[in-house]
């Protein structure tokens, strides 16, 4: 990965896309995992909670290598960039610069259970915009793959950031990743650049109608969850 370039990215716009980082055979086998329970902490149909239509399961512990290993990988390099937006705006607050450190100043908070998911959508699916903050300790990024492929396996299901700039109107941004290809984004907020300084650009995430077919998708989250 090319973390110079996705950096700059990030600090731009508060999002970059990693093309191609699995391979067919690793988003067929974490497809796979879907359908086995054991593999799961909790299963959350996503219209009985009026988040869209849909369903997403979250992985309990011990995670699949593949997704500690993006854990502990992405995170350094994320960490950095992350104390750059709060050194700007103003924040008093500095990530530790291991992944481990994070996830206990999850545990001491109480935040215990693990947040990495994969989402179903069928024709019909969507998910609403939301943030994923999941307690008072939380990450301000975190990294979404593509599973399905967008020309053979279903149309529609765009990934969406809508950004609300403050005393302004919205800003919506519509991302068509290809399979395999992993979007890193800001959790919450992120900074911009205004005539007296910086502020915050509040940001939501969601997905927009499939139209056919089944799209499968995974997030990454950095932080754990309150149980």
């Amino acid at each position: 990965m090319d973390w110079a370039r996705h950096t700059q990215e990030l600090l731009n716009t508060g999002f970059t896309i990693v093309t191609e980082l699995l391979t067919p055979d690793e988003c067929s086998t974490l497809i796979s995992l879907y359908e086995n329970p054991l593999n799961f902490r909790k299963t959350v149909n996503m219209s009985r909670h009026r988040f869209g239509v849909g369903e997403y399961q979250y992985f309990r512990y011990p995670l699949p290598e593949i997704i500690q290993t993006v854990r502990e990988y992405f995170y350094p390099n994320l960490s950095r960039v992350a104390n750059t937006w709060n050194r700007v705006l103003h924040i008093d607050h500095a990530y530790p610069p291991m992944h481990d450190a994070l996830l206990e100043q999850c545990r001491v908070a109480g935040q215990l259970l693990p947040t990495p998911l994969i989402l179903k959508y069928g024709s019909g699916g969507y998910n609403t915009l939301h943030q994923d903050l999941y307690g008072d300790v939380f990450f301000p990024m975190q990294t979404v793959f593509l599973l399905s492929d967008p020309d053979t396996d279903f149309t529609g299901g765009e990934f969406v950031l809508v950004e609300q700039v403050p005393r302004a109107q919205s800003r919506a941004v519509v991302l068509r990743l290809r399979k395999g290809d992993s979007l890193i984004f800001t959790t919450r907020y992120r900074p911009e650049q205004g005539a007296k300084g910086y502020y915050r650009v509040q940001v939501k995430h969601g997905v927009s109608d499939v139209h056919q077919g089944s799209r499968y998708s995974m997030g990454v989250i950095f932080h754990d969850a309150i149980s």
